[in-house]
């Protein structure tokens, strides 16, 4: 099993992660990289859309709606994101001004709605985790915005901290406990030498992956328990995509963990 996917940042449009190539049913992500005055469109039926903005400024447009010069940050390291919701049967095209990287979430939908953008200061900040597993948390398209299943988000990881720590999963349909989720992580660092590790194990034993992750990098989490540590020297942010029909934090730690809760 290989969970792991790598997007090279070439020009254009990659489709990294698809129902094809993925263990993941419930969302796929394609990467673009747009010039000056590039144009992608989408016309999928049957599929809800969340395009982050991970640097540059584009135009998101389409029947009835345009949101012009959306994207204020530089890169991932420069403040929080902008976000563009597309609901269910909404053909739409993004436009670049200057250079633009954005990644495109979509997930199997019906659902009707209205197109909506979230802006850098919508986006809700938190600092989560105690000292060893600390990280500053952007909440991005939560429950502000009525999608169907996309929740997403983003964080940023100091050198020698952990995320997702204590171990947890979401793939039990059990609320409100916990939700049957399915998520993916792409991850960039402060430096292009930068890197961590990404685990991804179930109790049962049948998943059992540790990924090498660098800037560019992708790991599926289908479901088990996915803990993931940065270098020492480096600083991480990593995207995260989860896709259910529960949308929000609805997890379970690892029971050999647990005590870590109670420091």
């Amino acid at each position: 099993m290989n969970l792991k996917k790598t997007w090279t940042k070439k020009w254009g449009k990659s489709e990294i992660i698809t129902k094809e190539n993925s263990t993941c049913k419930k969302v796929e992500m394609d990467m673009l990289r747009l010039a000056d005055g590039d144009t992608k469109s989408y016309r999928e039926e049957n599929k809800e859309y969340a395009l982050v903005i991970l640097g540059g400024i584009c135009t998101v447009m389409g029947e009835g709606f345009s949101f012009a010069d959306a994207g204020k940050r530089k890169n991932v390291f420069d403040g929080p994101a902008t976000c563009v919701y597309i609901p269910a049967n909404t053909p739409f095209s993004v436009t670049a001004k200057g250079e633009a990287m954005i990644a495109v979430a979509k997930s199997p939908s019906t659902k009707a709605g209205t197109p909506a953008i979230i802006r850098p200061e919508d986006v809700v900040i938190k600092n989560l985790g105690m000292p060893g597993w600390e990280r500053e948390a952007h909440f991005i398209l939560d429950e502000r915005v009525d999608a169907e299943l996309l929740y997403i988000g983003e964080a940023f990881v100091q050198g020698g901290q952990w995320s997702s720590y204590p171990p947890h999963k979401h793939d039990d349909d059990n609320m409100p406990i916990e939700a049957e989720t399915e998520e993916i992580y792409y991850y960039e660092f402060d430096k292009p030498q930068g890197f961590g590790i990404q685990k991804v194990y179930t109790r049962e034993g049948d998943i059992d992956e540790t990924y090498t992750v660098r800037c560019g990098d992708f790991v599926e989490i289908p479901r088990g328990y996915h803990p993931f540590h940065v270098a020492p020297g480096y600083t991480n942010y990593y995207l995260w995509i989860m896709a259910g029909k529960d949308r929000g934090f609805y997890m379970t730690t690892d029971d050999e963990h647990k005590w870590l809760n109670n420091r």
